[in-house]
């Protein structure tokens, strides 16, 4: 621990550096692989798994199942619509839920009587319910126009806080990179976007603002009238805040991290709680992304930004003549 705190303090005086504004172009070519990933992977796998809540449909849940087997649920919805394609999962330790397309009233008592008959429990231990696609579709636009506003609200207060649109504009794209990598690992990996996981797609959202603000600020303190310096640059103050708030960017996180882990293993493997599972699975990802856009793209993103004004541009060639 001690050697951690001892390298914090290293970066923090600049007695040791790492130069992630000169790699900037490398961090970027990671960045545009891993979007381009996020894009294309999901495509791949025919789109996203959206759950009930944005497609509508008919849902079912078996309580008290002496069997884990998903072959009954599906071998009973079939025996009743023999067309349905059902999606089964397990919740928890002996629940099973099963989702099919929207069914008629007759047609769900069928199914609900043939899972109780499948799982060898009462008919009132199997629940159902059903979302209509019109609900759906409106949760969809809720949470886009959720997403939209945020970012726009977002970039205004950033901008209206650091003085310069330039910091907003690096500050934004880092978000939008964290939700399309975000979005594509749950794409990639097949996992079910629910209103819950959106829900953390937005506090993601949130988390990864507030580090690249903490970064900022040190920027911003950093580089006030570094144009009239005779021994350092713009980049150079960009660099050495990122340094300094390196260490702590780190720590951060990884406190954030821990205990989202700890609930997504209760969540999904304990409790079998999906909201809990969803929210936390999104965090997860959200957070180690964020964390990294933060530190590799925005800092360096809003030093490329700049570094082509006049009068930093003048500094820099105040400072090379100097030397």
């Amino acid at each position: 621990m001690s050697k951690f705190s001892e390298f914090g303090n290293d970066l923090y005086t600049g007695k040791r550096s790492f130069d992630f504004v000169g790699r900037r172009k490398v961090f970027y070519g990671i960045a545009a692989v891993m979007v381009l990933l996020a894009i294309l992977l999901p495509i791949a796998r025919g789109g996203f798994n959206f759950g009930i809540e944005f497609r509508g449909g008919s849902e079912f849940r078996v309580a008290g199942a002496a069997s884990s087997s998903q072959q009954l649920a599906v071998d009973a919805v079939k025996s009743v619509e023999p067309d349905s394609v059902p999606l089964v999962s397990t919740v928890g330790t002996d629940s099973i839920r099963i989702q099919t397309e929207q069914l008629t009233d007759d047609k769900s008592e069928e199914v609900r009587v043939a899972l109780a008959k499948a799982y060898n429990v009462e008919s009132a231990d199997v629940a159902s319910s059903f979302v209509g696609a019109n609900w759906g579709a409106d949760v969809t636009g809720k949470a886009i126009n959720g997403l939209l506003v945020f970012v726009a609200l977002a970039a205004v207060l950033m901008a209206l806080y650091f003085r310069t649109l330039k910091m907003s504009l690096a500050a934004v794209l880092a978000l939008v990179h964290d939700l399309i990598i975000t979005a594509g690992v749950y794409g990639a990996l097949g996992f079910e976007v629910t209103p819950a996981a959106v829900i953390g797609f937005l506090t993601i959202l949130g988390y990864s603002l507030y580090d690249t603000v903490v970064v900022f600020d040190k920027i911003r303190e950093n580089t006030f009238e570094v144009e009239f310096s005779e021994t350092t640059t713009f980049a150079q103050q960009v660099n050495y805040a990122i340094n300094q708030t390196l260490v702590r960017s780190i720590n951060t996180s990884v406190v954030a991290v821990l205990p989202v882990a700890s609930i997504l293993f209760i969540g999904a493997t304990l409790l079998g709680a999906g909201t809990l599972r969803d929210i936390a699975l999104a965090l997860f990802i959200g957070i180690i992304v964020g964390t990294y856009s933060t530190i590799f793209i925005a800092a360096p993103l809003y030093s490329h930004l700049r570094e082509g004004e006049a009068k930093f541009r003048k500094g820099e060639a105040k400072v090379l003549a100097s030397n």
